[in-house]
């Protein structure tokens, strides 16, 4: 059964990070359609329904792929997981039944009308479309979220007579305090997706001098929105995210922050690799005393190291948690650093000509991907070894007819499609920013001072 578990662990893991790849770029595009239609509105412009009607190309490409990379996942809770179904279903299908019914219907039925429907709406109802595209997008982001915070730190329910675990109070599921901070993390980490993409194919046109009056426009908006983004997810959400785990998962911060043994006054890892046959962590860099403030908020808190817990308890990748969490704060920091600085240089009005900056800002775009992934990864295998925290151990919730032979042989099967996807995927993704906002338009004299004035 070992094996088994290993490979279905597998197998989400790989269909789940795929599939996010697509989310996390449509809800931060999502919060950016809205802000280039409110300035369509308000200035009467239609340069920004051009700019409008680029990114949503953009955004209907990422949309049906993460549809077609989506449906398999609700799948597999009954493929690859049913014991799980089978025991929590009655909590998790309220949330996974209110994403499909309420917010994705929302989201794909305003979609079409934005896409499609732009003459017949006029210029109100097209904003109010790409409105509610946002809004659905982002209450089908919140119905996820819930689900996946229940399983870290589960509330609102009760057991049945049969063992099945049954659900006491819909509220405590859909507002759970989990929920709500990890909710705020994550919507923001998809915002900064949309920022960096938005800022780097500004940036590409810019570099090659094409498109300019987009380009400026692509980066101010994403610089902009994408500098606040970049804090408030250090702050109040990343901090507040991390005190959750500090007081409810207490071993899972330990094997964060490679720390095998308890201390006062607890440093802070920046680098080093973690031994956990040693129990210690090798060539560390680390703050002193920072971690206990962080945590507590006091410099000689106590902090449990992994030897406080009984083994049975760690996590079971603690290397591989331990680097997916140095890599999202690292990179975290990275983006603060970057936008801070393009935002000043905006400010200063030489973002424009500012070549190396550009470059940055281009070369970034892969970044928040890779982000995100080592976040979601962090809180998944921070987890473990629990499927739902404290009531569930990831053992005992697959589906125990399906041998690892036949979850090998579709991962394998996903593994081929999902290939031939990413190709297509960046094959229309390129098109679109080679054909550009505009198609067949470059600014001449009118246009430049309609740019200058921009």
């Amino acid at each position: 059964m070992g094996q088994a578990v290993d490979v279905h662990r597998l197998h989400f893991a790989f269909t789940i990070t795929f599939h996010y790849i697509f989310p996390q770029l449509t809800m931060g595009l999502a919060l950016l359609l809205v802000y280039l239609k409110t300035k369509a509105l308000r200035t009467g412009d239609e340069h920004y329904n051009r700019a409008a009607r680029f990114w949503a190309r953009i955004f209907g490409i990422n949309f049906a792929l993460g549809v077609v990379t989506g449906i398999p996942m609700e799948f597999q809770f009954g493929t690859n997981w049913a014991a799980f179904s089978k025991t929590a279903g009655g909590v998790i299908g309220q949330t996974l039944a209110m994403e499909g019914v309420f917010s994705f219907f929302l989201e794909s039925s305003f979609l079409g009308l934005f896409l499609f429907g732009e003459k017949k709406l006029g210029r109100m109802g097209h904003w109010a479309s790409a409105f509610l595209v946002f809004l659905g997008s982002w209450l089908s982001g919140y119905f996820i979220v819930a689900t996946d915070a229940w399983m870290q730190h589960p509330t609102g329910y009760r057991f049945g007579a049969n063992g099945a675990i049954e659900l006491s109070s819909f509220w405590d599921l859909l507002l759970n305090k989990w929920a709500l901070w990890q909710y705020a993390h994550t919507m923001l980490g998809a915002v900064q997706t949309g920022c960096f993409v938005m800022a780097g194919v500004g940036a590409f046109y810019l570099l090659t001098k094409r498109d300019e009056i987009y380009g400026r426009t692509f980066l101010r908006a994403g610089v902009w929105v994408g500098t606040v983004a970049a804090i408030l997810q250090l702050f109040p959400t990343g901090d507040m995210q991390g005190k959750l785990v500090a007081y409810n998962q207490q071993p899972t911060l330990a094997a964060m922050e490679g720390l095998f043994e308890s201390q006062e006054g607890a440093p802070l890892a920046i680098l080093g690799q973690p031994d956990v046959e040693k129990r210690k962590l090798d060539n560390p860099l680390e703050v002193p005393m920072m971690l206990s403030f962080l945590t507590y908020r006091q410099w000689r808190a106590n902090v449990k190291g992994l030897s406080d817990f009984p083994q049975t308890e760690w996590p079971d990748q603690i290397p591989l948690l331990y680097y997916s969490y140095h890599v999202m704060v690292g990179l975290g920091t990275i983006f603060i650093s970057v936008m801070v600085l393009a935002s000043l240089l905006l400010w200063r009005g030489k973002l424009y000509d500012s070549r190396w900056m550009l470059w940055t800002l281009m070369m970034s775009v892969p970044l928040p991907y890779i982000a995100n992934t080592a976040g979601w990864m962090t809180a998944e295998l921070g987890r473990q070894p629990w499927l739902i925290y404290g009531l569930m151990r990831t053992a005992s919730g697959v589906s125990p007819r399906v041998a690892a032979g036949n979850a090998w042989f579709t991962l394998i099967g996903f593994m081929g499609m999902y290939t031939v996807l990413a190709i297509l995927w960046l094959f229309l993704i390129y098109r679109e920013v080679e054909l550009g906002p505009d198609p067949g338009s470059r600014p001449t004299g009118e246009d430049a001072i309609v740019l200058a004035a921009d």
